[in-house]
């Protein structure tokens, strides 16, 4: 049985569920999600395929983590099903090495008719590895 599988086993029953996603986050994912006191939480299992040169953690796995997270935060608090990201800061605190399960948990600072603020703190189990804050804008839907 290989690492992956354990560490999912484990998120499985600790309430993870994987998020049903497609396009460039089929490639970053499996994104893993559950509820905490009626907020969603995130993780990610690192992999070799998240490696950088210097074999740990690329930060664009992690910008995409938390840029993802928190939109899904913004669609969830908001009930709007069409966000488009205007504005992600990251601060890179320390490394995520490959094997870590990134975790998550975003948190709404303001939301407006037309724009949701959202903070997070992207965390391997109680160490702090990256923060960031994003704005989201709501789109008018087509239909």
């Amino acid at each position: 049985m290989d690492h992956h599988t354990t560490t999912a086993d484990k998120l499985k029953s600790h309430g993870w569920t994987v998020v049903d996603t497609s396009g460039f986050l089929q490639l970053v994912g499996p994104l893993w999600q559950r509820m905490v006191d009626g907020a969603p939480e995130f993780a990610l299992i690192t992999e070799d395929k998240h490696h950088n040169r210097r074999g740990l953690v690329q930060g664009g796995v992690i910008m995409t983590f938390a840029d993802r997270a928190c939109g899904m935060t913004a669609r969830f608090v908001s009930g709007k099903p069409t966000l488009a990201t205007v504005q992600l800061d990251t601060h890179f605190v320390e490394a995520g090495k490959i094997g870590e399960i990134l975790t998550t948990r975003p948190r709404v600072v303001r939301s407006t008719r037309s724009l949701i603020f959202i903070t997070t703190e992207v965390m391997v189990e109680k160490r702090c590895i990256a923060m960031a804050n994003g704005v989201f804008k709501i789109l008018k839907n087509d239909s």
